[in-house]
């Protein structure tokens, strides 16, 4: 069995006001996410964000 070790209370709290004080910045565009994984390499119908006629019937007209 391992041996699981956890850290002081003094590294917990550095480590919390750390991150608070970290600039979080947002997430990126969901264009640029989708480039970052190589969606954009795969044919259309293969990508995961592909959506066939059910999306198109469950769109409101434009």
């Amino acid at each position: 069995m391992t041996q699981t070790t956890h850290p002081s209370k003094e590294m917990v709290r550095s480590y919390l006001d750390h991150r608070m004080h970290q600039r979080v910045e947002p997430p990126p565009a969901m264009e640029e996410i989708r480039r970052q994984l190589g969606w954009h390499l795969l044919p259309e119908p293969k990508r995961p964000d592909y959506c066939a006629e059910e999306c198109d019937a469950n769109d409101p007209p434009a």
